[in-house]
């Protein structure tokens, strides 16, 4: 008997499933992130402290919400018939991230930082000539995006069961 590879989000799952994923892939993208530019101290700077450890704060707390807003976004009836398996919740995470990516770096990063006062994009990341350190940054920061996506989606999708194609026939032996 096969195990069922097809699951659906319901009830506590939706917060409990979303935070701890995008507790997951917040911390995946900031491994990533921590090895680019400087990107922990301007967040950090958007709550007046622009140290790595406050970036951190505020990088996870976003993580967080992105990652309820991607269990509940998975969870509505028109999506949930689309996301089930495990490779379908890896691919929405995916699709998340990188929408995520182009809306945080396009729009939502460049006003926060402008309206807090921080600083002017493009920075100068790092000690590198102009189009460089932009170019890297920018790769950097859409790598960290999508590694975020891919980490959510694989982590609700095990919080609720669905498990990977090649896992879904094998049986437990029994004793």
């Amino acid at each position: 008997m096969g195990v069922n590879n097809n699951q659906s989000l319901e009830g506590v799952e939706v917060l409990t499933g979303g935070l701890t994923a995008g507790l997951a892939g917040g911390i995946g993208m900031g491994l990533v992130l921590q090895v680019g530019p400087n990107v922990f101290e301007i967040l950090g700077a958007l709550i007046g402290s622009s140290t790595i450890v406050a970036g951190w704060l505020v990088h996870l707390a976003l993580s967080i919400l992105f990652g309820i807003a991607f269990a509940t976004i998975v969870s509505r009836p028109a999506l949930a018939e689309f996301v089930g398996t495990f490779e379908s919740y890896v691919g929405a995470g995916i699709a998340f991230g990188a929408v995520l990516g182009i809306l945080a770096g396009g729009l939502i990063l460049p006003l926060a930082v402008s309206q807090a006062g921080v600083a002017v994009l493009p920075l100068p990341y790092l000690p590198l000539p102009g189009l460089a350190a932009e170019l890297l940054g920018a790769a950097t920061f859409a790598v960290g995006h999508l590694v975020y996506g891919t980490i959510v989606g694989a982590v609700l999708a095990t919080i609720v069961g669905a498990v990977p194609a090649r896992f879904a026939d094998r049986t437990v032996p029994h004793e």
